[in-house]
């Protein structure tokens, strides 16, 4: 019964979708670009395009379509989906330039013959340029039309 009610709604599966495309796309581009495939790209954050900015923009869409602009439910996930994409340009980009640093200095001092152990090295992929931003919320508003309308 929960199970049924769950994949019957609509806001759910666009949010969904609009992750697990993302994901998919975001592995397929970084295989490309690469030329390995690496199964962490499958559930990790940054990239292109961003997964945020698709399950946010396709929860506003979709919530917008089904309820109306002027509902609280789509000035909810609005409000929501710009914090959320807000953050992944800035806080989290930032944190991710910073690791890219400091992953830097760690083979310096490596290097240099101090003991720095290989585990010690920061994720550098966390946040998203403005382009991965705004490629994840096309997506998101896409899959939610086709989703919804």
């Amino acid at each position: 019964m929960y199970l049924s009610e769950l994949l019957s709604n609509k806001i759910f599966i666009s949010a969904v979708t609009g992750w697990l495309v993302a994901q998919v796309l975001k592995t397929l581009i970084h295989m490309a670009m690469t030329k390995s495939f690496q199964a962490e790209r499958l559930v990790g954050s940054g990239g292109m395009p961003s997964s945020h900015s698709a399950t946010v923009c396709a929860l506003a869409t979709s919530a917008g379509i089904l309820y109306g602009l002027g509902s609280f439910e789509f000035a909810v996930t609005a409000i929501f989906a710009i914090v959320v994409m807000y953050d992944a340009m800035g806080v989290r980009r930032e944190t991710g330039r910073q690791s890219k640093v400091l992953n830097e200095m760690i083979k310096m001092l490596s290097h240099m013959g101090k003991d720095v152990k290989v585990e010690d090295t920061l994720r550098e992929f966390i946040g998203h340029t403005p382009l991965q931003v705004l490629a994840g919320a096309i997506l998101g508003i896409a899959l939610a039309c086709v989703i919804c309308l």
